[in-house]
């Protein structure tokens, strides 16, 4: 996080930590933590420290994002992962706060910290290669422990490290617009070139720009970034490519038809009635089909509506929802809503009443955590290594307490993934009615907007009408 200049250096940082701290999606706050502050008076203490040792200004700030895959990981369990990193990567001398947000399909953390060390006043200094040295090795480690999805940082080249991000940016861009047409021009420029040189001037020829370096990446018009071909399937790297155009051509593709045998198949029709629509479906499928005009559009050009073709899915959303509950009326969208309602609260509370009583084992799962970790230490005295006596005690303590308690480490993993499995589904069941409601929701915001401007036309000319009138 940067100055934002003489008037407020560390604005920035001020709206970074009131974003991450922001209850609608810490569950109310309670999925905020700190380390060397206080997390209500974090923003305060940094700035105390940066004072103290005269450092106000330059950088602020930095903020990690820790991702975890979809649905394999319930907020608390990424909360206390999250704790465990910020206490062994930042712990020793910069203040943090660190938070959980569980509003989206991938529960994720966020942490951010002051620049300036309390301890030396020394500021923090990302090097590159620090991530791949010192952040993900920690991260492997929690996870391993916790039996969740790593990255193979040997393997994970930059491109691979960031290819979660990739994915949703690129979806932001539009991805469902560009990965299919750079595709199929790609396949085009393959059929027409007669060597690579020939290829590169055809893609020109349609806007491309191409940039050769250890991978050959284009970028269409419209386009921000440049996108790599070998990320778009294994016949699109630049050796297949070459490859491709040595080997394909017309006659190509008409021997490979010529080999398909023709064959004569019945083919029975159920037909059904067509189903007729109230009139709040036919006002969506009107917006849908006005918005159809896309397709009329050359496939090379869909680029410049790719706003136009998000607005064409969520008006789809729209339109499915009132067919699904079978909406007619602003009633009976009303009603829908009240039941969705009524539906969410359900989930959430099966969602707490899962995690209670996972909670209430929470003894004999740490000391079943505490027993693996000590399971590589005993395997080692079992073999004569006298020097993990200490741990060897403190293993056979924990392995006859947990028996006294009436469970072996078997019936407690058993029982800690059935909790894991239970929670895992209620947060789903919870997002989906969650998910269903905020789409009921845009539905009747917009039929509301919509009515009140209608209603205000109306005045609008029932006063011109009054005017009009000649005074008697």
């Amino acid at each position: 996080m940067k100055d934002s200049g003489n008037s407020f250096h560390a604005r920035h940082l001020k709206r970074a930590l009131d974003y991450v701290m922001n209850p609608e999606k810490t569950q109310g706050g309670r999925l905020v933590g700190a380390i060397n502050c206080q997390a209500d008076m974090a923003f305060e203490q940094m700035m105390d420290t940066k004072k103290q040792f005269g450092k106000t200004d330059k950088r602020q700030g930095y903020h990690i994002i820790l991702s975890f895959k979809e649905d394999e990981v319930e907020p608390d369990r990424a909360f206390e992962i999250t704790q465990k990193f910020v206490a062994e990567y930042l712990g020793d001398a910069y203040e943090a706060v660190f938070v959980v947000h569980d509003n989206t399909d991938h529960v994720h953390s966020h942490i951010v910290f002051n620049s300036v060390s309390f301890v030396d006043g020394k500021k923090y200094r990302y090097e590159k290669g620090d991530w791949a040295k010192y952040i993900q090795p920690i991260t492997n480690k929690l996870c391993q422990e916790y039996g969740l999805s790593i990255i193979d940082v040997e393997d994970g080249s930059k491109e691979k490290q960031h290819e979660n991000y990739k994915d949703w940016s690129e979806y932001r861009e539009g991805s469902f617009v560009w990965a299919d047409m750079i595709k199929r021009d790609l396949d085009a420029c393959i059929l027409q070139a007669n060597d690579f040189s020939g290829f590169l001037e055809l893609l020109s020829e349609k806007g491309y720009e191409v940039k050769q370096g250890k991978y050959l990446a284009v970028r269409p018009q419209g386009m921000t970034r440049f996108r790599r071909c070998k990320t778009l399937g294994e016949n699109y790297s630049q050796e297949a490519i070459v490859e491709r155009i040595a080997k394909e051509d017309l006659s190509f593709y008409q021997s490979q038809n010529e080999e398909r045998q023709a064959a004569i198949v019945k083919c029975y029709v159920k037909r059904y009635r067509r189903a007729k629509m109230s009139g709040l479906q036919k006002r969506y499928y009107a917006k849908l089909y006005r918005i159809g005009k896309l397709k009329k559009k050359p496939y090379s050009q869909v680029w410049k509506y790719k706003d136009d073709i998000r607005k064409m899915h969520k008006l789809q959303e729209q339109y499915l929802f009132l067919v699904r509950h079978k909406i007619e009326s602003a009633e009976e969208l009303v009603s829908v809503l009240d039941n969705l309602t009524d539906k969410k609260k359900e989930a959430s509370k099966e969602k707490s009443k899962t995690y209670k009583a996972k909670e209430r084992f929470k003894d004999i799962f740490d000391k079943a955590e505490q027993i693996r970790e000590l399971d590589d230490a005993e395997s080692c005295y079992q073999s004569g290594d006298t020097f993990f006596e200490d741990e060897h005690n403190a293993w056979e303590r924990l392995n006859t307490e947990l028996l006294a308690q009436g469970y072996s480490m078997e019936e407690v993993e058993s029982l800690r993934k059935k909790y894991e499995s239970k929670y895992a589904q209620d947060c789903k069941a919870e997002r989906a009615v969650s998910k269903e409601l905020n789409l009921g929701k845009s539905i009747w915001k917009e039929l509301t907007v919509s009515a009140s401007a209608e209603e205000k036309q109306y005045d609008k000319e029932t006063i011109r009408d009054r005017k009009e009138q000649p005074i008697r």
